[in-house]
């Protein structure tokens, strides 16, 4: 812990360690899990095996013994319960007594085991045959405007799944596509876009073995994504020094005891990781990232008036960028006390970490939602790769921009279709191969999605996954408009809280997991992923299903599909569902020069590489050049600082992963036995008269008319820079305005929301 701030929450153990290791075995007995488990961990991430539902990281070509994190093996077992949620529990409890559940105790229930149709005369779900649930979706949506209806991906899907939920979407005559992306990395699609031409980052996995320095933003590898703290240590341990930015100060960007090394289990000997741990105000990433870039041009002006070498990479910089004299000129004319007052930090820190950006050869920036989660987070990003750009950081072994996704193949499913942009997929290609007309105009975002339901123009929604409704900014209202919905329709595993908020017509789909044997026509299928450096895995389940009743997400789609969309003899749904593999081939032929030989390359170690044109720096800008940019605000945050106005953080726990709960404690933040908690430090408590463990309310503070509330929550010291207020997700949505994003991606800004903290 920070040494100003003792008398905070924390925890005084390294990540990973021991701790770890009785995080899962902790879960791995609540669970039941069987013993076939532990088979299905050891082919975890490695090829020929499964790969893990949970993060994006990159599978190495020579994978650890246990290729795992304790969140990727919480998510295995968790979805191998022996557990069951069937028929027989809808018929004992209704819909609006289970709305009275918490997230946890609703997941806990179990697998789903048979499909559902909601009742609204009795308020339950009751059983319903596989043909009646299509033959009744088939109907719905031919009811309603294909404008008025969309298909929501949550980032887990397979890619075959997602090139065919995506095709289903566009031959019933809609582009609304949104999946995960538009609530976390859609500022990453949309800003890389603009300056590098890419819609994802640059680096591949070996780049942090070669990198001297990573600057890293906004993301914290404890929680989620903890296979990446593996190489974070070997790079320490070579010289690498990590500068992090970050207003929390996470306990896995701080220390960490290798699980994979008797050794450090053995002696508890734990690397520090951070060389500088700056805690950032929230939105102030554009200011000290101007801090940053202001001293870089200054030490390269000295150097130069001094007949010395600069320091800026003046040849990459001509012959590979542009606009670097309007940044310039921003920059020098940027005010310290300016950048120090937004960003919370001060001048000589800055120039510090700036010291070591110059000193170094080669420099990776990461970053995560402390970035995306912003009203003006794309300007955050361009900002990062403004100070890449001043010493060719881009397009070099060593160096990048590397965002950490989320969902295991939350990046995949943009990569074949799901997107409502069209201009991001071959239209042309698909109307060739398919013969018809695909739409044209652009689709719904998440947040333009859940306007229309507020206003009706929404009526129908279809959840390939995920927890929608949970998940979503401004939550009450939403979940008081969604039952006004013509039809609703969740495939899922297990149940969760968006599930009890049916339409007018209501169906539930349990699906197969991914590490579940997958027998169609053609035998055992394996499917397909991408991870977050595009990189194409293949993965086959092998695990008895829960039920003989599941069928794949893939059948799930084809059978919704055969049962909506007229006959066409080159709409081949049965031939698809019995052979994922010839799906493979339609992946390949709309996408040949990324997809050319699909399924001979998907078990290759490592994965196979799609490619990355900004990788190779070739830029597919309107320039045909990286873009320095000039930011028209030193802060990310929409709403600014006002007297008694604090801007929240919405963060996750260790013992979470995206909406689901795996348990109350939060390990890694000393937090144990509830997650309505308010993160406040104690300097900020002395002002506001409050006490620990006092139970307050925070209150909207955004200034429009609307009025948000969440009660309940203790308040809890914890190391924050002032004005921060921290608490968990998906609890602290409801506080969250819809119309409250990222100026140019809609991303919904969920890192800097204003409250107000109201003591009961």
């Amino acid at each position: 812990m920070n040494d100003k701030a003792t008398d905070t929450k924390g925890y005084e153990g390294a990540t990973g360690g021991w701790g770890s290791v009785k995080g899962m075995a902790k879960v791995f007995a609540r669970e039941l899990a069987s013993p076939a488990v532990l088979e299905t961990l050891s082919r975890q991430n490695k090829p020929e095996g499964f790969m893990c539902t949970s993060c994006a990281w990159g599978k190495p070509a020579e994978p650890h013994i246990f290729e795992f994190c304790e969140n990727g093996a919480k998510s295995t077992i968790w979805e191998l319960t022996r557990d069951r949620c069937e028929p027989a529990f809808f018929a004992k409890h209704s819909v609006s007594e289970l709305r009275g559940w918490d997230d946890y105790d609703l997941e806990m229930q179990g697998r789903l085991t048979a499909p559902l149709r909601y009742d609204p005369a009795t308020d339950h779900y009751v059983p319903c045959a596989w043909e009646e649930a299509f033959v009744g979706i088939g109907a719905g949506l031919r009811a309603v405007d294909p404008k008025s209806a969309v298909f929501y991906a949550s980032g887990k899907a397979s890619l075959e799944t997602s090139y065919l939920f995506a095709l289903f979407a566009r031959m019933y005559g809609h582009n609304n596509l949104p999946d995960s992306s538009n609530m976390c990395h859609e500022t990453t699609s949309v800003g890389l876009k603009k300056v590098i031409g890419s819609p994802v980052g640059t680096c591949q996995l070996e780049d942090f073995e070669h990198c001297d320095a990573i600057f890293y933003f906004g993301q914290n590898p404890g929680t989620n994504s903890p296979r990446f703290l593996h190489p974070l240590q070997q790079a320490v341990r070579r010289g690498c020094k990590i500068i992090t930015f970050n207003p929390v100060r996470e306990r896995g960007l701080e220390k960490f005891v290798n699980p994979q090394s008797p050794l450090e289990m053995l002696t508890g000997h734990a690397t520090d990781l951070s060389h500088m741990y700056l805690q950032v105000r929230p939105g102030g990433d554009i200011a000290a990232l101007m801090g940053l870039c202001k001293h870089v041009l200054a030490v390269d002006r000295q150097r130069r008036e001094a007949g010395q070498p600069g320091v800026l990479d003046r040849l990459f910089i001509e012959q590979h960028t542009q606009g670097i004299d309007a940044f310039i000129a921003a920059a020098e004319a940027a005010d310290w006390e300016e950048i120090e007052r937004v960003c919370g930090l001060g001048r000589a820190e800055l120039q510090e970490a700036a010291e070591v950006y110059v000193a170094v050869e080669r420099v990776i920036g990461v970053y995560g939602m402390g970035l995306t989660q912003h009203v003006h987070g794309t300007q955050s990003i361009a900002m990062l790769v403004n100070l890449l750009l001043l010493r060719g950081n881009i397009g070099r072994q060593g160096a990048g921009i590397s965002p950490v996704r989320g969902h295991s193949n939350v990046q995949g499913q943009r990569t074949v279709g799901i997107s409502e942009k069209p201009d991001l997929v071959p239209l042309d290609k698909l109307a060739e191969l398919f013969e018809f007309q695909p739409p044209r105009d652009y689709g719904l975002t998440t947040v333009d999605a859940c306007q229309g339901v507020i206003d009706g123009s929404v009526q129908a929604f279809i959840g390939l996954g995920g927890n929608f409704v949970r998940a979503i900014p401004d939550r009450d209202a939403m979940e008081r408009a969604w039952t006004g919905l013509a039809l609703t329709v969740s495939i899922a595993i297990k149940l969760n809280r968006s599930h009890l908020f049916p339409g007018r017509a209501g169906y539930l789909l349990p699906c197969l997991a991914r590490s579940e044997e997958d027998m169609q026509d053609g035998g055992r299928q394996a499917v397909s992923i991408e991870d977050s450096f595009s990189h194409i895995y293949g993965s086959i389940g092998k695990r008895k299903p829960a039920s003989p009743d599941l069928l794949s997400e893939l059948a799930i789609v084809a059978g919704m599909a055969k049962a909506t969309l007229p006959a066409h003899p080159k709409w081949e749904w049965d031939r698809w569902t019995g052979d994922y593999a010839v799906v493979r081939d339609l992946v390949a032929q709309t996408y040949p020069e990324e997809f050319h030989d699909y399924s001979a390359r998907m078990f290759q170690p490592g994965g196979f590489y799609r490619g990355n044109a900004a990788h190779e720096r070739i830029w597919k800008t309107e320039s045909g050049r990286a873009e320095f940019s000039v930011p028209d605000t030193l802060s990310a945050l929409g709403v600014g600082d006002a007297p008694g106005r604090f801007h929240l953080i919405t963060m996750r726990s260790n013992d979470q992963f995206n909406t689901t709960i795996y348990g109350h404690d939060d390990r890694l933040r000393g937090i144990e036995g509830s997650r309505m908690v308010l993160l406040i430090n104690p300097d900020d408590m002395r002002r506001e008269g409050l006490r620990e463990g006092q139970q307050v309310s925070l209150v909207g503070d955004a200034g429009d008319d609307a009025h948000r509330e969440l009660a309940g929550l203790a308040v809890t010291p914890f190391d924050l820079p002032d004005g921060c207020l921290g608490g968990y997700y998906p609890e602290m949505n409801v506080l969250i305005p819809l119309w409250y994003h990222d100026r140019e991606s809609k991303t919904p800004a969920s890192k800097g929301v204003p409250v107000r903290i109201r003591q009961d």
